[in-house]
């Protein structure tokens, strides 16, 4: 079994209303930045009213923040409707740090093969906030829907099998921590994944991985083991998934999990 991290690397959830009683903490950044996160793979362009329901903002306030990011490139203007969308300066963002992740290079090969071993889906993510972002994704040749495995996709570590694994894997101040955050924060996935994270708190002390039965995407089962690298005071986490025409009965326990579980360790050694 792994070592559980000791510490919350990347906070306590998010809890907007914690940083802003922080002196150190720049409320209008964070507002500004709380635009950009409105935007998803669901709803690409947003209006000032939308942005400023969303955020709970004034309009002039959204207003002012939607024309600054504008004009340094983070947003654009949608010529037809006049609403918003995410600008290129956004993706000049990210690829520094997916670029900085040595271990996206090392971990393809296995990740790819292990694609093509259950016909499926591999893929590696990190936290944020109470989500789990994948920086790297490994699809067999009969492709799965990108919908749900391509790099800068979120899920919500509550509903989903590689989420689930981080939380097991933290130590019990740091679980109990975060629970409390997602507990009171996200009631609605709580109460409907509560359960099964309790019970893959349990799987992971005895196997090493948590699971999915089609609880967070109906079809398609999955596994997750997370990897936490001490030196970096980071945890990543990945996952397999697949569809459940492809999972008969005890395949993700016998076959699936174990093979994650190996990947993960052999990137652990290497």
């Amino acid at each position: 079994m792994q070592s559980q991290p000791e510490h919350d690397p990347a906070g306590d959830g998010g809890d907007r209303g914690d940083g802003e009683r922080d002196p150190q903490f720049a409320t209008t950044l964070a507002r500004g930045l709380e635009i950009l996160r409105c935007f998803t793979p669901d709803d690409v362009l947003l209006g000032n009213n939308q942005l400023a329901a969303r955020t709970r903002l004034s309009r002039p306030t959204v207003s002012r923040f939607t024309y600054t990011l504008t004009q340094l490139g983070y947003l654009r203007t949608d010529a037809d409707s006049g609403k918003y969308a995410l600008g290129p300066a956004v993706l000049s963002l990210g690829y520094p740090m997916l670029a900085s992740i040595a271990l996206r290079q090392m971990a393809r090969p296995g990740m790819a093969e292990l694609a093509a071993h259950v016909r499926g889906a591999v893929s590696m993510g990190v936290r944020d906030r109470l989500n789990v972002v994948y920086v790297e994704t490994s699809r067999s040749r009969n492709v799965l829907s990108r919908q749900f495995s391509d790099i800068g996709m979120t899920h919500p570590m509550i509903a989903s099998a590689m989420g689930h694994a981080y939380i097991a894997s933290c130590t019990p101040a740091v679980r109990n921590g975060l629970l409390n955050t997602i507990r009171v924060t996200m009631p609605r996935e709580w109460e409907r994944h509560g359960p099964a994270l309790a019970e893959n708190i349990e799987r992971y002390q005895q196997d090493g991985f948590c699971s999915s039965h089609g609880e967070f995407l109906p079809g398609f089962f999955s596994v997750g083991v997370p990897m936490h690298i001490a030196a970096l005071r980071e945890t990543y986490m990945f996952n397999c998934v697949l569809p459940s025409t492809s999972a008969p009965t005890g395949r993700l326990e016998s076959d699936v999990g174990p093979r994650l579980v190996a990947l993960v360790r052999s990137l652990q050694v290497a």
